[in-house]
């Protein structure tokens, strides 16, 4: 292989960092197809030039952005499904483990998804980690942009404070680039097992509680900067936890059915 690196004139280590670069774009351009996504749910008609103003990619320039936008024929037309059928990229897929599951207990289930929230003319994120049996958020964040290390790393060391050390959750995600990213996956090694659906359909419960907190609290909290949609999206994590009762928690809220499955069984 020396020989070859020395050939075409370069090194081993510029060719791995070429390809870890290669790899963090990949990871970059998933991160933003899984958000916009969400983006068109709410604003079907919004074209290439306000997305790249609102989102406002870390690391991708504009002419980046509208080439690989072509390129993933997002372009307002009658598309097919959002999600490719086949992945040649290199991008990690983990099998969807909660398929059918039946759960018994906390901790057995986290599932987690990042969605967007808009205050003027800017986009910042939410990532969320649930308990899937007790409906608990275990971990939270509100972040200026997509990167891993904003989005789903800071939630999930919050919520692994929840967990004994011979505990480990199925962690499932409807595959955004931060959940394969590797610190993402350095964080998640032998303590998790990561799952992942094809789509949204597939994460309903962390896409249900995206749409809680902020039809149902921020909307209402009505945050007007970061600063302040830190604040509310804390204490909207607090009322929901701790004061909204779930039917399917046979009328408790998530702390209280947490609290009483410790001392007895309850059959949701």
């Amino acid at each position: 292989m020396n020989q070859i690196y020395r050939a075409i004139r370069t090194t081993k280590q510029n060719v791995h960092q070429r390809l870890n670069r290669d790899f963090v774009h990949l990871e970059e351009q998933e991160q933003l197809l899984d958000i916009i996504h969400k983006v068109r749910q709410d604003h079907p008609s919004m074209g290439a030039q306000a997305l790249y103003q609102k989102l406002n990619p870390k690391g991708m320039g504009r002419d980046r952005f509208y080439n690989w936008y072509r390129s993933e024929q997002l372009r307002i037309v009658p598309q097919k499904n959002w999600r490719r059928t086949t992945d040649s990229s290199g991008v990690i897929r983990f099998r969807n483990l909660i398929e059918n599951i039946k759960l018994t207990g906390v901790n057995q289930v986290w599932v987690s998804d990042i969605t967007y929230y808009e205050i003027g003319d800017t986009f910042y994120y939410l990532t969320f980690i649930m308990d899937q049996y007790s409906r608990k958020i275990k971990g939270y964040q509100a972040s200026r942009s997509l990167r891993t290390e904003e989005t789903t790393m800071p939630a999930l060391t919050m919520a692994m404070k929840c967990l004994s050390p011979t505990e480990k959750p199925i962690l499932h995600s409807d595959g955004g680039g931060q959940y394969y990213s590797r610190s993402f996956l350095s964080l998640t090694h032998n303590r998790f097992n990561n799952s992942m659906g094809e789509s949204a359909y597939e994460n309903p419960h962390a896409e249900r509680l995206n749409r809680t907190i902020k039809n149902s609290y921020l909307k209402y909290y009505r945050p007007d900067s970061f600063e302040s949609l830190k604040k509310q999206l804390a204490r909207a994590v607090e009322m929901y936890n701790v004061g909204k009762p779930h039917k399917s928690l046979k009328g408790l809220t998530p702390l209280e059915f947490e609290r009483i499955i410790k001392t007895q069984k309850i059959n949701v």
